[in-house]
């Protein structure tokens, strides 16, 4: 994974074939499956230098050769980057690729910091005193009280604020008559 416009290099060796051979860079750019495809990036000849693809972004990309490694170097990546990149060599008669490496450009890289975790005290039921077995605390008079006094209050809050939205509504009527008369 890799931030937007940093660079990547990814090396490729070859062991089973001649050292002749020419190693070609790839990309797939969705998941592996039936209808991907991969799209050819560039391959190094001794004779022209760098053959790129004639949709790559030659500016961001460079094949370095080497006898029986070759490196692709990717600088300004962008999200449209991320894919798949193999190696590839053409035998008689079989294509040999190489495993693949992942890439993923994103904006922000993800943080490692693990979620903060609030320990919450467990709650406590109260019960009624009528039960003759208690399994939890009673709640007493007092308790009941405050409970009651806290619902009042939110009612008394719910008819104010009802209140003053009427009036509100009534004066913005009176001046919208005024304006328009």
């Amino acid at each position: 994974m890799v931030q937007t416009n940093q660079m990547v290099t990814m090396s490729c060796e070859v062991r089973t074939s001649p050292t002749s051979t020419r190693i070609y860079w790839l990309r797939q750019r969705q998941a592996p499956s039936p209808d991907s495809h991969h799209e050819f990036l560039a391959f190094w000849d001794p004779k022209k230098g760098i053959v790129y693809d004639q949709m790559a972004e030659q500016e961001k990309l460079t094949v370095f050769p080497g006898t029986t490694r070759s490196i692709l170097n990717l600088t300004r990546l962008n999200p449209t980057d991320s894919g798949v990149y193999f190696c590839m060599t053409i035998g008689n008669p079989q294509l040999t690729f190489g495993k693949g490496t992942r890439l993923t450009v994103v904006d922000v890289l993800p943080t490692t910091a693990q979620p903060t975790r609030k320990t919450t005290p467990k709650k406590r039921v109260c019960r009624f005193p009528i039960q003759v077995t208690q399994k939890a605390p009673s709640c007493g008079p007092l308790t009941l009280s405050l409970l009651v006094a806290g619902v009042l209050v939110l009612l008394v809050s719910l008819g104010v604020a009802i209140h003053l939205h009427r009036l509100r509504r009534r004066a913005r009527l009176r001046l919208l008559q005024q304006f328009y008369k």
